[in-house]
């Protein structure tokens, strides 16, 4: 039971964990502006995904695993649209 519990709270924080951020990049293309965003966040949450990362690798934590992963790869969309609107923003 208590096993139970333990990978049903795992994966409800890999869900919330993971949406977390998709706001973000929706605002990002509904509006086409990435201003109010730091680049240097942006970069942190990028490196602090992919570390997390890692870490569930080495100990085998699932939940840890495909929670850091997708936002590792939602990290870089973001990036990827920081870079295309603040570049849009100059021409």
């Amino acid at each position: 039971m208590t096993n139970t519990i333990t990978q049903i709270i795992g994966y409800v924080a890999t869900a919330i964990g993971t949406s977390l951020m998709l706001p973000q990049v929706v605002k990002f293309i509904r509006t086409k502006k990435a201003d109010d965003v730091s680049f240097a966040m942006l970069v942190l949450y990028f490196l602090n995904c992919l570390l997390w990362a890692i870490y569930g690798i080495l100990i085998g934590a699932i939940p840890v695993i495909l929670c850091n992963v997708i936002a590792f790869i939602i990290s870089i969309v973001q990036i990827a649209l920081k870079l295309k609107y603040t570049a849009n923003k100059t021409t």
